[in-house]
């Protein structure tokens, strides 16, 4: 792989290799700076405006997992001596955090809702209503929403009520004296989950324009409704915030699906972690808050707007304005090396088979299993699952497999991160088909992707009939991407059908391995984590960083979502001083920082964020100027410790020279030259738009599929 690119390495200092660790980027704060990469996208004039809406509304939905997962993580490290996190770094990470959030809502409110309302499509709050409109929401409110509403009203025998994670409320202080002479002042109503959260006014009231009016403006006209004889003298809505890492103890327990199902119950309630109100929330009413949720001031997060943006794709999804999004885009089925009249398994006995989503539909993956499941001679199907939905054709295909009387093992992970629930019932409905299923490893997560199935053939007699011994063959999917049809339309992944003796016999060792926990040799051509992935990695980098200090070509391109592996950095860090040219594109968090003069000047770091959600994985590495000195994989993979050492993952070698070449020059050449959706880090931590009118490696794929 050539990159002409860059200009030629400096000269390499001898001790390189034993200088001191390279002080590492702040995690955290690198998460933050990718949602405000993805809130960028919101800026953008070339992006249509739903879509910029739909980006702010990402952002909002990130930051919820942000608070839920890894803040509550970081406050529990910075209460444990010796982990590193000091009460200093987490404020810095909340003052970061308050100031993105301000700079969200800065740009919906004086950017994006104005431009929406000069398109004619108009969030109207009470005041803006015209009479005519107001009397609809007042039908609205009275029919609809009043018959749910439960105020309660706070006193010693109507304490504060337990307030689910993430659920919307109102909090009202009350003047006068309720029924029983009682001057109680506070008051909470609970926003129903199980309403829209924006609604659409009828077209014959609005002049034309499209408007809608949010559930919290309908509440909030209305609020002095649900307490006659009393006045509302101030009042904000609020949202808390939880921790909701579901922990289980893996040893102390029998059964793991029953300990998560029970753990699901206790989920929505976990410790509180950040507190939303809005801007104009009186200051009693916030301290009153936090005393509740026992939170410190710092985890106050006052908004100029709707609490929860998350909610206002229900805008976007009810809006008639196909202009204002992104051009339709089907997924192309790969005709010429997948025809449609032929069985795929006779074509992957000729040829392996890649696919690239989005831009190639994943109807290929649904078709192999739906041929398996349909096929005779098919008599075993094996599959991991760990992100698919609650909705799967996949996971209907294994049920009806079983119940055609086919061998079926399906590992579901049990502990993906708030997939929990869905993989739970899966688990369940598999089981009472009289599928096997088992659930990983006990302390490791399943995070590898895979699909093997084995098939009956041989050649057959004269007669007709099969021969005495037929062989089994199997064939194989391997994916960097989640079994899900919905997100494989929305991320780019790589997908990998093959035949090949040496990787399905090496996939049906993982799956054994899973089962039976047995000690087996090490597969020929996977590698897999916990044992093999990072040790074969820091290898290929150390070959890298040898080539270079020889003088020999040494290349280093890697495409991740995630780059916080000390090890692993390190390693890259050794062989850049070296002089091994090294380029990183890293989606999300990324802690090693180049640039660094002296140390990192080799490196760069690259971000694209676009269209589509980055998600491929894509290793190469190159040590010298033969065929045999460089390799590429695709993986399961992300670059974290989490992965090398606490979860099930593969790798594979694309060994086909053409499929290679198709890697590099889909899912590589292009990120490398991006210059419309790419932000280059600097040594600071900071990123920087490359350009606005560039080349943009998504756009180019999508052309290329069109054609």
């Amino acid at each position: 792989m050539t990159d002409d690119s860059r200009a030629e390495a400096p000269p390499v200092e001898p001790a390189a290799a034993e200088r001191p660790p390279l002080k590492l980027l702040d995690r955290e704060r690198s998460l933050l700076q990718f949602n405000r990469r993805v809130l960028a996208q919101a800026r953008r004039a070339d992006v249509p405006l739903l879509e910029r809406l739909r980006y702010v509304t990402i952002v909002s939905s990130n930051l919820d997992e942000f608070f839920e997962v890894r803040v509550a993580d970081y406050i529990e490290a910075a209460r444990q001596p010796g982990t590193g996190v000091s009460n200093a770094d987490l404020a810095a990470v909340a003052a970061a955090a308050h100031e993105l959030i301000d700079e969200q809502y800065a740009l919906f409110n004086e950017v994006v809702m104005p431009a929406l309302q000069a398109e004619g499509i108009v969030v109207l709050n009470h005041a803006e209503r015209n009479a005519a409109q107001r009397r609809w929401v007042e039908r609205f409110f009275e029919t609809q929403v009043r018959p749910l509403l439960v105020p309660v009203s706070l006193d010693p025998s109507h304490p504060f009520p337990l307030v689910a994670n993430k659920s919307l409320n109102f909090i009202a202080r009350l003047g006068g004296r309720d029924a029983f002479g009682r001057a109680n002042q506070i008051a909470i109503v609970k926003v129903p989950r199980v309403l829209p959260r924006v609604i659409r006014l009828p077209d014959e009231l609005c002049d034309g324009r499209q408007g809608f009016v949010l559930l919290t403006s309908v509440m909030r006209a209305h609020l002095g409704e649900l307490f006659p004889g009393r006045t509302v003298e101030s009042f904000s809505q609020f949202r808390v915030t939880r921790d909701s890492d579901l922990e289980v103890d893996e040893d102390d327990m029998t059964n793991l699906r029953q300990a998560l199902r029970t753990g699901l119950t206790t989920r929505h309630f976990g410790q509180a972690i950040r507190l939303e109100v809005v801007s104009t929330c009186p200051s009693e009413l916030s301290r009153f808050l936090l005393q509740q949720f026992s939170l410190p001031e710092v985890a106050l997060y006052k908004v100029n707007g709707p609490v929860n943006l998350v909610r206002l794709n229900e805008l976007i999804d009810q809006a008639d304005a196909e202009h204002l999004r992104f051009p339709a885009y089907e997924p192309r089925w790969p005709e010429l090396r997948l025809p449609r009249e032929r069985s795929i398994f006779a074509r992957l006995r000729e040829t392996d088979v890649l696919l690239h989503h989005p831009f190639e539909s994943f109807e290929p993956v649904i078709q192999f299993l739906r041929e398996a499941v349909q096929d005779p001679d098919v008599l075993a199907i094996k599959q991991t699952i760990y992100r698919t939905g609650s909705e799967s054709v996949l996971m209907d295909l294994l049920i009806e497999a079983t119940r055609r009387g086919k061998e079926v093992m399906v590992v579901v992970e049990l502990k993906a991160r708030f997939d929990e629930e869905a993989n739970i019932n899966w688990a369940e409905r598999l089981e009472a088909v009289g599928a096997q299923v088992v659930y990983g490893i006990v302390g490791l997560k399943t995070h590898a992707k895979l699909l093997l199935v084995t098939r009956r053939e041989g050649r057959r007699s004269g007669d007709g009939r099969r021969a005495a011994l037929p062989r089994l063959r199997r064939y194989a999917h391997l994916s960097t991407g989640n079994y899900n049809p919905r997100t494989a339309r929305l991320y780019t992944d790589m997908g990998y059908l093959t035949a090949d003796p040496g990787l399905c016999a090496d996939a049906d060792a993982v799956f054994l391995q899973l089962a039976s926990q047995a000690r087996l040799k090490p597969p020929q051509h996977l590698l897999t984590a916990p044992f093999v992935l990072q040790k074969r990695l820091l290898r290929h980098i150390a070959q890298v960083a040898d080539a270079a200090r020889a003088g020999r070509p040494a290349r280093i391109v890697v495409k991740v979502n995630a780059l916080t592996d000390p090890a692993l950095i390190q390693a890259l860090v050794q062989a850049g001083e070296a002089g091994a040219r090294i380029d990183l594109v890293v989606r999300g968090a990324c802690m090693l920082p180049p640039g660094v003069p002296g140390r990192t000047d080799n490196i760069r770091v690259r971000s694209i964020v676009g269209r589509f959600l980055e998600h491929s994985r894509v290793l190469y590495f190159r040590w010298g100027e033969g065929v045999d000195d460089e390799v590429l994989y695709l993986s399961s993979a992300d670059w974290m410790s989490r992965n090398m050492i606490r979860r099930i993952e593969v790798a594979w070698p694309i060994r086909d020279p053409a499929l290679r070449q198709r890697v590099i020059d889909e899912g590589l050449v292009p990120y490398l030259h991006d210059a419309r959706d790419a932000w280059e880090l600097d040594a600071e931590g900071r990123y920087r738009r490359v350009g606005e009118s560039g080349p943009s490696a998504q756009q180019a794929l999508l052309q290329r599929y069109s054609s």
